[in-house]
C-alpha cells in the first residue's frame, strides 16, 4: 500500500507539473504571437516599404522588401544628385492613418551612406514636400539601431521644400506614413523599425 501511495503521488506531482509546462508554452506562444511577422513579407509588421518613382532609385518603383535571414529588410540605392521619395504606410494601406499624439518616437535599425531626412506626413496633408522632417544621419554603411524623438523641437522643415502650413502636432494625430528622401546617392538597407505605443495591423 505504502509502495502504491507514493507511485500515486509521484504521478500527480508529475500530472501537475506537465500542466504547468503546458501553460507557460502557450502564455509564452500568445505573447510571442502579438509580436509575430505578417504572413506576407514585413519587417516588424510593416508590409508596404515602397520606391514611390520620385527621383532614380533602384528598384525605380514597388517594394523594398528582400528575403533576409529568416525574415526581411528593405533595400533601395538612390542615384544622382536629385531627390528621391521612398514612403513606409504606417497602417499597411494608403487609406490608413494612426494617431501618434502620445507616442515618444520610433527606433530604427537601419544602414545608410549618406545623410537623408525623414518626413512624418499626415493623411490631409500627404502630397508634396512641404512637410515636418528630422535628419536621419549617415552610418557609413554600418547597421545601427537609433531612436527619432517626436519632441517637437527635433523636427523642421527645408526652404528647398517648403514650410508645412500645418503643425507638427496635428501631423503627429493623424499620421499615414514616414517618408525618407534625400537629394545624393546613397544606399540604404532599412532593418527594424518600432513606433512607441503603436503595432500596425497585418492585411
Amino acid at each position: 500500500m505504502t509502495g502504491g501511495r507514493a507511485l500515486a503521488k509521484t504521478f500527480t506531482a508529475f500530472a501537475v507539473a506537465l500542466s504547468l509546462v503546458g501553460t507557460g508554452t502557450e502564455a509564452s506562444a500568445a505573447v510571442a504571437g502579438n509580436s509575430c511577422e505578417c504572413t506576407t513579407p514585413s519587417i516588424d509588421r510593416y508590409q508596404q516599404w515602397l520606391a514611390s518613382g520620385e527621383g532614380t532609385t533602384v528598384p525605380a518603383t514597388g517594394s523594398l522588401l528582400v528575403p533576409a535571414g529568416h525574415g526581411y529588410e528593405a533595400k533601395v540605392a538612390f542615384l544622382n544628385a536629385e531627390w528621391h521619395v521612398v514612403v513606409l504606410w504606417l497602417g499597411n494601406q494608403f487609406e490608413a492613418q494612426a494617431d501618434l499624439g502620445k507616442s515618444g518616437g520610433f527606433w530604427l535599425t537601419y544602414s545608410a551612406t549618406d545623410d537623408l531626412y525623414v518626413q512624418l506626413r499626415p493623411a490631409s496633408h500627404w502630397s508634396g514636400g512641404d512637410k515636418w522632417l528630422t535628419l536621419v544621419p549617415s552610418t557609413g554603411g554600418k547597421t545601427v539601431r537609433r531612436f527619432f524623438s517626436f519632441a517637437p523641437d527635433k523636427w523642421t522643415w527645408l526652404p528647398e521644400l517648403g514650410q508645412p502650413s500645418y503643425s507638427f502636432a496635428s501631423a503627429l494625430s493623424e499620421a499615414r506614413g514616414l517618408v525618407f528622401v534625400g537629394k545624393t546617392p546613397n544606399t540604404l538597407d532599412f532593418r527594424g523599425l518600432k513606433v512607441d505605443g503603436y503595432v500596425p495591423p497585418c492585411l
